[in-house]
């Protein structure tokens, strides 16, 4: 019989795996406690942007193989065999981890399972620090069930390596699959599970301790970050230096197998849902245990430099931004999403604003969620040419396809004033400053 599957929490994580699991056939429940968000789940829409999950969304409605339910954990726990938790676990001011959801779904999981007669595994899925599992979530489902873990159900953690933008595909498509188990029984069943999923694309499958696996997520994470933030110094560098270009110096250095060229691209630093907030974890959680990571503090105290910079260059070219026009291209954290949690342009508007100047922003798909957070303080354009009319300055943020294939002639035949600011080293220097005033990342003068 094949197994059924429920996941609670449909954000980004939750509802990727909910419809990847149902794509391939798998019963799938997905319960949430926001009625509106399952409510548009069952009529087939996503409640996010996601390249490809709508129309495999609404085709696994239609065939009855995913379905949504409004905080019925009970029924979704004597409904399945597994059940995934996906809920949120945002930062404190500290930036430590919030574990309120965690917590309040591990007590309610707990009461379903006392519930049930047979076995369940539980999976978390969701990002948290590690010894959660273990010593949070473990003993609210043994008290509350009254059964005891490794006999009577299961418990597993399986962190997520979703990009947003490519969430869906990565669903599909795992580069590797990491199970923490708090025993054998219910790893190797997780682990059977997914190669059955998989079929004859398995990735590469790492069993290990709850614990491990908890931080093998952060690691990877702040791996990244690292990366990113490192670059970007090597670009702040760069500027110092006449000729020096760490767009060049990022190739070669990608160039060697043990550097790899990925998250070597200078710009205006991390954001998203995962990385900001992982990193800050970490940091809380390592100095909870008497250690204090260094090189991240580092990390985060770079990127929260980066944003700063790009306003520093228009200011270079106008001399003061007060009253002035400026155009604000992309404002989700990243291409294929209309997410804006920690997006570079936040800060940037942010510091805009403070300055005195007129933004007029657009985005292909992240205009609502700017309007939930900006209000009526930024202009929203309709299109490129909308943003850039009138403008005395533009600065790139988001590195949509669509944004690259503008040419130095377009931003001088729509602009006020020619003057770009290339916050993600998109355009070609040598040929865009023959045409306009031009500053970027990374480029000494």
């Amino acid at each position: 019989m094949q197994l059924r599957v429920s996941v609670i929490g449909v954000g980004y994580v939750g509802l990727c795996t909910a419809v990847g699991l149902a794509s391939q056939g798998y019963g799938v429940i997905a319960c949430d406690v926001d009625a509106q968000k399952i409510d548009k789940i069952n009529l087939g829409f996503s409640p996010f942007f996601e390249p490809g999950l709508r129309e495999k969304l609404s085709e696994c409605i239609q065939r009855g193989t995913l379905r949504g339910l409004v905080n019925q954990i009970d029924r979704v726990v004597a409904e399945t065999d597994f059940t995934y938790v996906t809920v949120g676990t945002p930062s404190k001011p500290d930036g430590s981890i919030d574990l309120t959801y965690i917590e309040s779904v591990a007590v309610n999981l707990g009461r379903a399972l006392k519930q049930k007669s047979g076995y369940h595994i539980i999976i978390i899925k969701s990002t948290v620090v590690p010894g959660t599992t273990r010593n949070v979530v473990l003993p609210i489902l043994e008290t509350e069930s009254a059964k005891k873990c490794g006999v009577d159900f299961g418990l597993c953690m399986n962190p997520e390596f979703l990009r947003q933008g490519s969430a869906f595909y990565d669903t599909l498509n795992a580069d590797r699959v990491v199970i923490g188990s708090h025993d054998k029984h219910a790893g190797d069943q997780l682990e059977a599970f997914y190669r059955e999923f998989y079929k004859t694309c398995i990735p590469p499958i790492i069993q290990t301790s709850l614990s491990t696996a908890e931080l093998i997520k952060y690691a990877s994470n702040a791996m990244l970050a690292t990366k990113i933030s490192f670059i970007n110094t090597i670009a702040n560098i760069c500027e110092k230096i006449p000729g020096a270009d760490v767009k060049v110096v990022a190739e070669a250095m990608g160039l060697d197998k043990r550097i790899g060229s990925q998250f070597l691209d200078a710009g205006l630093g991390y954001g998203g849902s995962c990385f900001p907030k992982d990193v800050q974890a970490l940091i809380a959680c390592s100095e909870a245990f008497g250690y204090v990571p260094e090189l991240l503090n580092a990390t985060e105290r770079v990127n929260k430099q980066q944003p700063r910079k790009v306003v520093e260059f228009c200011k270079q070219q106008l001399g003061t931004l007060k009253n002035k026009q400026i155009a604000v291209l992309g404002l989700a954290f990243k291409p294929d999403t209309d997410d804006m949690r920690e997006s570079r342009a936040i800060p940037i508007i942010t510091q805009l604003l403070a300055e005195g100047a007129y933004v007029v922003a657009y985005d292909p798909v992240a205009i609502q969620t700017a309007k939930s957070i900006f209000q009526n303080s930024v202009c929203y354009a309709v299109s490129v040419v909308d943003c850039l009319r009138d403008a005395d300055c533009c600065i790139l943020v988001t590195q949509w396809p669509e944004f690259e294939k503008l040419t130095p002639q377009f931003f001088k035949n729509h602009m006020k004033q020619a003057i770009l600011v290339d916050g993600r080293r998109v355009y070609d220097p040598e040929i865009f400053s023959k045409t306009l005033k031009f500053s970027t990342i990374g480029l000494g003068q």
